[in-house]
C-alpha cells in the first residue's frame, strides 16, 4: 500500500528532525542486560551495541509478544526473552540464515521457556498469533531486495498500534547498491520503504551513532571491529480505529 499524504510529511519531518534523547531503562531491561546466562561474548560486546538504551527506545515491556527476524547467534534473542518476562513471548525467524541451529538450540534452553523458533522462507513472518513488536537488528541491509514482502509481511504480524523496530549500519546518503558489499543501508532508503508499507516513523534514536565512522568501509574490517555508525529507527502501525 502506498502511504498517505499524512505519512510522507512524518517522513520528511522525521529526515530534518534532530534524533531522539536517550530513554530511561526501566528495571526489566536492565535485569535482563545483567542475565548471567548471557554468554560471555555477548556481554563483552554490550558496550558498543548498548542493548540496554535500545530495549528501551523500541519500549520493550513484560509480558509483550514479539518477532525477530534473522536473530543471528541470539545476542538480542535471549535479552529480549528476559526483558518480556514468563508471560511474554519471543518468535524467531532465522529463515534461510546459517545459523539456524544456533536459534533451534536456544529455543531449547531451558533458561529460556518463551522462545519459540519458527522455520519458513527467508522474510516471511508467519507468527501463530498477532505480536506487539517485530525486531530486526544489523539485518534489514540483507533483505534490501525484497523490502516490500519482509515490511508487508511486518506489516500483517503486527496488532495494530505495534511497533517496527529496525537498527543497521548506516552507508552515506544517496548511496547505492554498492553498499550491499558493505553490509550498510542508507537509512533514508530504508525509511521510505517501510513508509511504503504503511507504517508511520515515529522515532530516531541517536544512541548508536559514531562519527568516526566514514560509512565506506565494509563493516567485518578488523580494525573498524564493528564500531559502525548505526541507525535506530521506531516505527509503528497505525491503529485501525484512530489511524494514528
Amino acid at each position: 500500500m502506498k502511504f498517505s499524504l499524512i505519512c510522507q510529511a512524518a517522513f520528511f519531518i522525521a529526515v530534518l528532525a534532530p534524533a531522539t534523547a536517550q530513554t530511561p531503562v526501566p528495571a526489566n531491561i536492565a535485569a535482563a542486560v545483567e542475565d548471567s546466562n548471557r554468554p560471555d561474548l555477548d556481554q563483552f560486546r554490550d558496550d558498543r551495541r548498548k542493548p540496554a538504551e535500545t530495549l528501551a527506545f523500541a519500549q520493550v515491556s513484560e509480558g509483550m509478544t514479539i518477532a525477530e527476524m534473522i536473530p543471528g547467534n541470539g545476542y538480542y534473542t535471549r535479552i529480549l526473552a528476559k526483558a518480556v518476562g514468563p508471560e511474554g513471548k519471543i518468535y524467531t525467524f532465522p529463515g534461510s540464515e546459517p545459523r539456524g541451529p544456533l536459534s533451534a538450540a536456544l529455543s531449547k534452553d531451558p533458561a529460556y521457556g518463551n522462545i519459540e523458533m519458527i522455520r519458513g522462507r527467508f522474510g516471511a513472518l508467519d507468527v501463530p498469533e498477532p505480536v506487539d513488536l517485530v525486531w530486526t537488528s544489523q539485518n534489514y541491509h540483507d533483505v534490501r531486495t525484497m523490502a516490500d514482502a519482509v515490511n508487508q509481511a511486518a506489516f500483517d504480524a503486527l496488532k495494530p498500534g505495534g511497533i517496527y523496530f529496525i537498527v543497521d549500519h548506516a552507508a552515506n546518503l544517496g548511496a547505492g547498491d554498492e553498499t550491499i558489499a558493505l553490509h550498510r543501508i542508507d537509512e533514508n532508503i530504508v525509511k521510505q520503504q517501510v513508509l511504503d508499507a504503511g507504517f508511520v516513523l515515529e522515532a530516531e534514536g541517536d544512541f548508536l551513532r559514531n562519527p568516526d565512522d566514514d560509512r565506506t568501509r565494509q563493516i567485518m574490517e578488523r580494525d573498524l571491529n564493528r564500531k559502525t555508525d548505526q541507525f535506530v529507527l521506531r516505527f509503528r502501525k497505525p491503529d485501525q480505529e484512530t489511524g494514528n
